[in-house]
């Protein structure tokens, strides 16, 4: 029953993120914003959603450290499982020199973190200093956005889909992700029970997983269209939102307490991984993420899940 749940948790998870996504794109069109300023906003979001959901579901639930692990795992679960095995099937051009912003501000979001969780706690204040940073990042990405839709004279396009028929399925997405993420986390905790795990653990990996698999699918269709900027900046995009957003939020409505393995290994994890995505894309004009690049990420990932269970 645990196993079902928690399959059902992340079959829902993924299609109702997609959902959400598609729903918020139509009524972005309706309101006449550039497909730019929606990638930047909107698809972050969508893809951050059930990241969001599971957090406050684990948290209320007791359960911080799915709570955390679910995002730390899922940070790196963006880079050395998402984007190691979309490399794999297709190598990953870089053609955008600004990704580094986004990169540097991903970065800093994280130490910040690691910073703030030193003394095991992240609370109400540290909280809100995180949302003032995303909600300074989004409108700086916003302005970038529209700056380079005007430059490039983007045509904004006609909706697809009524504007009732948008307004029902984002109704549904979010329907969707909050059971979801009922599901997925209920069934998380009853199989790390059943295993003798750690919350940690479980929130790391299956959980971390299961709420990356919008990731995984959004940068998948990105490298098959050839839109490899979007494949790269939709990972840094939620991964900032992830630490940002779902631990400023989650934690402005309950302070985070954070187990010292998560500060001594998990985080440290999560830092290297991101450090060593800027080394494998440089430089910014012309690098490539290429097939033993990702296949480096992919082993570096099933490494840590191996010592994830080891210990």
């Amino acid at each position: 029953m645990s196993v079902l749940m928690l399959v059902a948790g992340l079959t829902l998870l993924f299609f109702s993120g997609d959902w959400l996504v598609k729903a918020s794109v139509e009524i972005a069109r309706y309101l006449k914003v550039s497909t730019l300023v929606i990638g930047v906003t909107v698809v972050a979001f969508g893809t951050s959603a059930p990241e969001l959901l599971v957090s406050l579901k684990a948290v209320f639930s007791g359960s911080p450290d799915i709570s955390i692990g679910n995002v730390v795992g899922s940070n790196i679960a963006n880079i050395a499982l998402v984007l190691g095995a979309v490399s794999i099937i297709l190598p990953i051009k870089v053609k955008n020199k600004a990704l580094w912003i986004d990169w540097s501000v991903m970065m800093f979001a994280s130490l910040l973190f690691y910073i703030f969780a030193y003394d095991r706690t992240v609370g109400l204040i540290e909280g809100i200093c995180f949302i003032v940073l995303l909600i300074i990042y989004l409108l700086w990405s916003v302005f970038k956005s529209r700056l380079d839709s005007k430059k490039q004279g983007e045509q904004i396009k006609e909706p697809t889909l009524a504007l009732w028929k948008a307004i029902l399925l984002l109704l549904l997405a979010s329907v969707g992700l909050y059971l979801g993420s009922e599901w997925l986390v209920s069934g998380a905790k009853s199989i790390a029970a059943a295993l003798n795990v750690s919350d940690r653990v479980i929130g790391i990996s299956v959980v971390a997983f299961g709420t990356s698999v919008p990731e995984l699918a959004t940068s998948l269709i990105a490298a098959f269209r050839k839109e490899t900027d979007i494949s790269i900046g939709n990972i840094i995009g939620s991964n900032i939102f992830n630490l940002l957003g779902v631990i400023g939020v989650t934690s402005i409505l309950k302070p985070l307490n954070v187990s010292l393995q998560i500060i001594q290994f998990d985080v440290l994890v999560m830092v290297f991984v991101a450090f060593l995505l800027l080394v494998m894309i440089i430089p910014l004009k012309r690098g490539v993420l290429t097939r033993w690049k990702g296949a480096i990420l992919v082993a570096l990932y099933a490494a840590y899940m191996f010592i994830l269970f080891a210990n």
